[in-house]
């Protein structure tokens, strides 16, 4: 814009000089003036005209550089839809790949849970069939030594006469055998007596308590009841168990009487100091 009014005020300048030169006549100032004035507009077209060539060569290189720009921002742009569709393709992929990894550990949990049924089974299976052997083995065994033991009047009379004869160990045998052989006959209750007589003498206290209350327990109404409750709790008494001693004679007492095994049972209560009856 300044130098189009420059290159204007030029010209008007020069058209002044020229409509005055035929009233004042050329001098040597005026040609100067016009010499300078011209120089000075081709300088100005010069510059006028390097300014142009400059500017079209910003021009052209802002052009190239835009277009570049805009390759590379293409470029980019496709290489985020390259990018974009491959991860959607590759995230489908291990999603379907995901989904059969979670299908056949489902699969794997389920034979998991299958095989540990089954080997349950099998544990059950193998532990029923060894107790049905072992169960078979003993009653094998027991049949083949029952079947060898003498008849259990025999062996009853035998053990009670090795006691009564001062043999405890030979009669202890004996009673031990005949509660194998015949668990289920009215004599074994009394076996379980003379044991616990044997052991109430050897002062094995605890045993002759176990062996006494297999009589109170499994064969109430035998003829050894009385006295294996009497002696049971003579031996708790004897294991510093007082109260549940005490409790035994008091029931001795309550449940028999008028048997010689109350009378027992009193006097030894009164001689601890305390009541036949319970308070």
């Amino acid at each position: 814009m300044k130098l189009h009014r420059m290159s204007l005020f030029l010209a008007l300048l020069s058209v002044v000089c020229l409509g005055v030169a035929p009233a004042w006549g050329v001098n040597k100032d005026m040609v100067q003036l016009q010499t300078q004035v011209q120089q000075l507009q081709e300088q100005m077209t010069a510059m006028q005209r390097s300014f142009d060539e400059r500017m079209g060569v910003m021009r052209n290189l802002v052009e190239q550089d835009t277009d570049a720009v805009n390759k590379v921002a293409n470029a980019l742009n496709a290489l985020q839809t390259t990018l974009a569709k491959q991860q959607a393709d590759g995230g489908g992929k291990l999603d379907q790949l995901s989904g059969q990894i979670q299908a056949l550990n489902d699969t794997m949990d389920e034979i998991k849970v299958r095989l540990a049924a089954v080997t349950k089974q099998l544990q059950d299976l193998q532990a029923s069939q060894q107790s049905i052997q072992a169960t078979q083995a003993a009653t094998a065994a027991n049949a083949q030594a029952q079947a060898q033991a003498p008849p259990p009047d025999v062996l009853y009379n035998n053990a009670l006469r090795d006691y009564n004869g001062g043999k405890p160990d030979l009669a202890s045998q004996e009673f031990s055998d005949y509660i194998k052989f015949y668990p289920n006959t009215d004599l074994a209750g009394n076996s379980y007596f003379y044991l616990g007589e044997l052991q109430f003498k050897a002062a094995n206290y605890q045993q002759a308590v176990q062996s006494y209350d297999q009589v109170v327990q499994n064969f109430p109404s035998g003829n050894k009841a009385a006295s294996a409750q009497l002696k049971k709790g003579l031996a708790l008494i004897e294991l510093g168990k007082q109260d549940e001693g005490v409790a035994e004679l008091r029931h001795v007492v309550q449940r028999y009487p008028h048997s010689p095994e109350a009378l027992q049972a009193r006097d030894r209560l009164r001689k601890l100091g305390v009541s036949t009856a319970g308070r």
